[in-house]
């Protein structure tokens, strides 16, 4: 007698102001695989309340076209050489969370450096060992691209290395 096969959808998320990277990972058989990649973009030339207005559009019709079970999100990171960058990417975190929150969606943050350090073992890993950590997690043949894609990708795959799969890290 089998099992019934369990699936889960986790929707990863680097939030940007600009662009705004999101990657959704189907888990079966406790094995990842992209179902897709993209981005949300917003106007620069846009008020603040437009272009997070574009943000939220965005990401509502991900979630809503997509079904994710839950939604791993990075942190912000605030550098004291550029404590306003951080106040702008927390609004635009701020509407991807009210999205995620309008659409039952359960969020989980992760630090960048945790993700790192989860697909690479190193907390501090560049930016190309992050791309070629996500290929070969998900078994590409290619880095996604944009960035922001690989970096979404990374997140979803984070979450699910700490929540679904923890002892797969030991």
């Amino acid at each position: 007698m089998s099992t019934p096969e369990t699936t889960h959808r986790i929707l990863g998320i680097d939030p940007g102001l600009n662009i705004t990277g999101y990657g959704l990972i189907e888990v079966k058989d406790d094995q990842p695989q992209i179902i897709e990649g993209g981005v949300v973009r917003s106007k620069r030339t846009q008020t603040l309340g437009k272009r997070l207005a574009s943000i939220y559009n965005g990401v509502d019709d991900v979630i809503k076209s997509l079904k994710p079970d839950c939604m791993g999100l990075e942190e912000l990171y605030s550098h004291y050489e550029r404590p306003k960058t951080s106040i702008i990417m927390g609004h635009a975190r701020g509407v991807i969370c009210l999205a995620a929150e309008v659409n039952s969606i359960e969020i989980n943050s992760y630090a960048a450096t945790q993700v790192k350090r989860v697909l690479t073992g190193n907390g501090r890993a560049p930016k190309n060992q992050m791309q070629l950590a996500v290929t070969r997690h998900l078994q590409l043949d290619e880095i996604p691209k944009p960035a922001d894609v690989a970096d979404a990708l990374s997140i979803a795959l984070c979450h699910y290395y700490l929540t679904i799969r923890p002892n797969s890290l030991t």
